[in-house]
């Protein structure tokens, strides 16, 4: 098997509103869209980025068409976490996770876009003590 293209997508009550976060926030752009559809992109993303609207009748199967992205996470490792969270929360982004650093080296955040969907910016660091708040 060659996987030639890669795609998530999300079921949310709004797409129009989740996608627009995506490109005014997360610099995507939009690809194609009909009513109940929006399909992202990004040359560095990897992967196309589609929010569909809840209950959309062509949703395959329906049995598992789900509840607005409930229990997803969608992760970007990005090069300078916190610019990007300095950036974003000057932007006015709800900031569900404020900036922290796990003792393996994941420094990150998570936001939430207008529909509720985790997104979390995670950025890799070699000496995640650095990082650590001072114990007192």
């Amino acid at each position: 098997m060659k996987i030639s293209s890669s795609a998530i997508s999300i079921n949310v009550a709004n797409p129009e509103a989740s996608a627009a976060f995506a490109k005014t926030h997360l610099g995507f752009i939009e690809d194609m869209a009909a009513d109940g559809f929006v399909s992202l992109s990004r040359p560095d993303a990897g992967f196309n980025l589609i929010f569909l609207r809840t209950g959309l009748g062509s949703f395959k199967p329906a049995t598992h068409a789900g509840n607005g992205g409930d229990g997803l996470l969608i992760a970007f490792v990005v090069d300078a976490i916190d610019a990007e969270y300095d950036r974003l929360r000057g932007e006015g982004v709800e900031i569900a996770t404020p900036i922290e650093t796990e003792p393996w080296g994941e420094r990150y955040f998570q936001m939430l876009d207008p529909n509720g969907v985790v997104i979390q910016l995670v950025q890799w660091v070699s000496d995640p003590a650095e990082y650590q708040a001072p114990t007192q």
